[in-house]
């Protein structure tokens, strides 16, 4: 573990889905980032897989100056009501602070709730889910797998590995051949890019 580094905050919430942010903290964590868990309190909560999670931290002992970056994963509670515009709101002060925000899937609408996807290029799952949600940016909507504006980075449900190539050329955990390698790897299980990552990681 890189203690030099501050901690990745993963927010985790009821519903969360799973499957979207495996690959992103899984190689972070390998990169030497601490994952810290963030919940709207310390008490457990449990995903649309059924994974009970016992939250490291509340989400309102979460500082933008102690994280290296905050990921919201989507969730059921992103379209189902308040409850989860709290974790909105922290994304606000983060950004605010100068510090990334990585948001997927319905996390993404949270977003434009809270009106931070306005004045940014974005994505999600599609225009007129973003839409729905009555915000101002859909001119900033843009087509494609992931999209990272500045120190925030978006995604539709489908992208989890281009979610994570985004965030790892942001922190400069990968980058170049070896970034693209990974993306080839995990999205298009190309057989090739393993070995331009085996001998990256053997230098």
């Amino acid at each position: 573990m890189n203690s030099s580094r501050k901690p990745v905050h993963l927010a985790v919430y009821d519903s969360l889905a799973d499957w979207e942010t495996g690959h992103t903290t899984a190689y972070l964590a390998r990169a030497g980032y601490e994952i810290r868990t963030v919940g709207p309190t310390r008490e457990p909560v449990r995903s649309i897989g059924g994974l009970r999670v016992l939250p490291d931290l509340a989400l309102d002992d979460v500082r933008p100056e102690d994280s290296s970056l905050l990921i919201l994963p989507g969730a059921d509670l992103w379209d189902a009501g308040d409850d989860l515009a709290p974790f909105a709101r922290k994304a606000r002060a983060f950004l605010d602070a100068g510090v990334p925000v990585a948001a997927i899937c319905g996390a993404t609408a949270g977003l434009a709730r809270e009106g931070l996807l306005d004045e940014r290029d974005h994505t999600g799952a599609v225009s007129f889910y973003l839409a729905a949600t009555g915000y101002k940016g859909g001119e900033r909507y843009v087509d494609a797998d992931a999209v990272t504006d500045g120190d925030l980075i978006t995604a539709g449900p489908t992208e989890p590995v281009a979610f994570g190539r985004e965030v790892f050329r942001l922190l400069g955990v990968y980058e170049g051949e070896v970034l693209d390698a990974w993306y080839r790897l995990y999205h298009d299980s190309d057989a090739e890019a393993y070995a331009v990552l085996q001998k990256a990681a053997a230098q």
